[in-house]
């Protein structure tokens, strides 16, 4: 048993050692193309910088409007705290166009899917915090009906940057620093939801816990560590138990070229990663939706018996102009109660094309470390009379894939097309056609569906 353990692992371990030849090749030979087009753009990106300093120094027609004579620019003290308000609000309409007989509950739905406020403050020259509440309701099904529920909370941590050796320390409820799609902002992600295999599958939510942030003084390489609870609830953010369990991370990313032209951006990311899961009551499920927030999980691994449980992965990402590519490969093992282990593994990879010229942005580091940042239209959508301005429009496709064919619980293959049309760098329309498919052990068998989603995405 032990000797076929060992094999299975080794056969795992080289079908992705294949994954991660084939990426290495893919952004090998990109390197040399971006290294030429990079000499091809110099000359253009002296003009954008100048017109962006020109841009930059005349002021904006909100403070105009708002300012009088003799009026004074508000000062922030360093030594105190300086705090921003904010907040966040998701609309979503989906209608499964096309289901299988045998799902049950393959209902159309509107949601609010995120409704939230949001406390942003920094201070005392190396500090700062989040406080971020949620009020949208729970997903159907998973509170029983007219119960009475409160806000939940979603980040709420406290930060020290420019620690010597160190770089930054972050204590509190935040985002478990693994994997790109995982830590970046809802906001930031160009899909309705995160792929099949990243969240709650081979990647962690927001947890609470304690993590450490830094990286070379260019910031082109990245490590991030930390120590986390595991599964604490976020509506009551407590356990009463003598075994809390525990997770702990650790990221590593390398940006090995950035030509860092916010108007025609070319970059090439990678990155490997880490997560190790102490069970709190060993007991483990692994189940999710196609990749909508509300209705039946296709594929579903019901209650394991087992104590801990580990992935890894490793991710990249390439930006050429308004073209880019993201995509992370996963493994992961379960290890039984009973001494055997069992394996799974996923991948993702999805393109985007801006029709109008924009680029993806990228933070080298940002909030959580290495990360795609907020998109914004060259021209924000304005439409009044005698004045049209289109925004942004960004065509997008993905591919995700689970097997959990060593579980019992089967295959999930997921194609998603769509667009997002950007009115601003915080408001977006967001457009997708999922496409389940799932295989004879899944839940529900051999199944395709068709689902079309919409969103109306504003924050502040």
């Amino acid at each position: 048993m032990l000797a076929n353990s060992y094999g299975l692992w080794f056969d795992q371990m080289n079908r992705l050692a294949h994954r991660v030849k084939s990426l290495v090749g893919c952004l090998l030979g990109v390197c040399g193309l971006l290294v030429a087009m990079d000499s091809w753009s110099s000359a253009q990106s002296l003009d954008q910088k100048a017109e962006l300093e020109s841009v930059s120094q005349k002021p904006s027609l909100g403070a105009a409007l708002d300012s009088k004579p003799g009026d004074k620019p508000p000062k922030e003290d360093p030594e105190k705290w300086n705090v921003k308000l904010g907040g966040h609000v998701q609309m979503d309409y989906v209608l499964w166009a096309n289901a299988p007989e045998s799902i049950p509950n393959a209902n159309n739905y509107f949601n609010f899917r995120r409704l939230r406020l949001v406390a942003d403050g920094t201070g005392y020259e190396v500090c700062d915090f989040r406080l971020q509440m949620t009020l949208e309701p729970e997903p159907f099904g998973d509170v029983p009906a007219e119960t009475n529920l409160t806000p939940q909370v979603k980040d709420a941590y406290f930060s020290m940057n420019q620690i010597p050796y160190l770089g930054r320390l972050r204590v509190g409820n935040f985002f478990v620093p693994y994997s790109l799609e995982q830590v970046t902002n809802d906001t930031n992600n160009i899909f309705l939801e995160r792929s099949i295999p990243t969240q709650t599958v081979f990647a962690a939510d927001r947890e609470v816990g304690f993590a450490f942030y830094n990286s070379s003084q260019d910031e082109r390489l990245t490590w991030t560590t930390g120590c986390f609870f595991d599964s604490i609830s976020e509506g009551f953010k407590k356990r009463l138990d003598d075994n809390q369990g525990y997770r702990v991370s650790g990221r590593l990313t390398w940006l090995p070229y950035d030509n860092d032209q916010p108007k025609s951006r070319r970059l090439i990311h990678t990155g490997l990663g880490v997560l190790f899961t102490d069970d709190n009551d060993d007991r483990i499920r692994i189940r999710t939706r196609p990749q909508v927030s509300e209705g039946p999980r296709l594929i579903d691994s019901g209650l394991i018996k087992a104590d801990s449980y580990t992935s890894g992965n490793v991710e990249g990402a390439i930006v050429l102009g308004r073209f880019a590519i993201q995509s992370e490969a996963f493994l992961g093992t379960v290890q039984m109660l009973s001494g055997q282990s069992s394996y799974l593994s996923g991948a993702y990879v999805h393109t985007s094309w801006f029709v109008t010229g924009e680029s993806r942005s990228f933070e080298r580091f940002g909030q959580h470390g290495a990360q795609f940042g907020r998109n914004a239209p060259f021209e924000n959508f304005r439409f009044k009379q005698g004045e049209f301005r289109p925004g942004a429009l960004e065509l997008k496709s993905r591919w995700s894939h689970l097997d959990m064919n060593q579980l019992n619980a089967g295959q999930y293959n997921d194609i998603t097309v769509g667009f997002n049309w950007y009115w601003s760098d915080r408001t977006r329309w967001m457009f997708d056609w999922i496409h389940p498919i799932t295989s004879s052990q899944a839940v529900y068998g051999p199944t395709v569906s068709d689902l079309l989603a919409m969103r109306f995405d504003f924050n502040w």
